[in-house]
């Protein structure tokens, strides 16, 4: 299915982007995993991955907000694997900025990791993926359009992703085509008190399908778009149980 490609997924140590690397390279992908403090995780993913098939994951450490550095990942990339058919934009930065205490630190976080950094990689890698009539897909959130309440920043970062998904959809066609798949309730964030258990019943019950979502679910979406949409680009699945039809 997706024998010989070569996929580049940005925050693919863990969760969501974890689920994603497995199934591609399941489908026959050869995988460069981008993390930034997950090393452990990032060790344990390609030592797994490389006991299936030998020498068809690798390592690159970043922190995305170095937009400097953004262009070694491609150059490494292609270094290791000779070319690149597949850029997934998954890392982000996620926490609340209620009104009245955003600081300029949070904007350049979660504006970098969420969306400048999405927009700098896809144009480092414009190149490599032209030559190869390759696939850009970036992970939004179904609050791009529905913002949700105390994460102005993130929910306004995330609305940049619907917009850039377009935008290079436009820009990079027909070479390339860009699409974005947006989340609903389908992991709960580490570490965030405002997703105590009350809240996620809450959350789960306004989805149409009242189940909560699984990492796989997104990880079958960007497959799709790479695999099975060869006429699709500039589009936005989300990926949700309904919740985006009933906010």
């Amino acid at each position: 299915m997706m024998q010989g490609k070569v996929v580049l997924v940005t925050g693919g140590a863990k969760r969501v982007g974890a689920a994603i690397a497995r199934l591609l390279h399941a489908a026959g992908a050869n995988l460069m995993i981008h993390y930034r403090s997950s090393a452990l995780d990032a060790r344990e993913m390609q030592d797994e991955l490389n006991a299936i098939r030998e020498g068809s994951v690798a390592l690159v450490q970043a922190d995305l907000n170095d937009v400097a550095g953004l262009p070694a990942l491609v150059q490494k990339t292609v270094e290791t694997f000779g070319g690149l058919d597949v850029l997934v934009n998954n890392a982000s930065s996620f926490y609340p900025t209620p009104i009245g205490s955003i600081t300029l630190q949070d904007w350049d976080d979660l504006m970098g990791s969420n969306l400048r950094a999405p927009l700098f990689l896809s144009q480092a890698a414009a190149g490599e993926l032209r030559k190869r009539r390759g696939t850009i897909v970036n992970i939004a959130d179904i609050h791009a359009d529905r913002p949700m309440k105390e994460y102005v920043v993130y929910s306004v970062a995330k609305a940049g992703v619907v917009g850039l998904t377009k935008s290079l959809a436009r820009e990079l066609g027909p070479e390339v085509r860009v699409n974005a798949v947006a989340p609903g309730p389908i992991l709960w964030p580490d570490c965030d008190s405002n997703f105590d258990e009350p809240t996620c019943q809450r959350i789960v019950s306004h989805t149409i399908l009242k189940t909560a979502g699984h990492p796989s679910d997104i990880a079958r979406a960007v497959r799709f778009f790479i695999v099975d949409a060869p006429y699709v680009t500039g589009q936005v699945l989300a990926v949700d149980g309904g919740r985006s039809a009933r906010l």
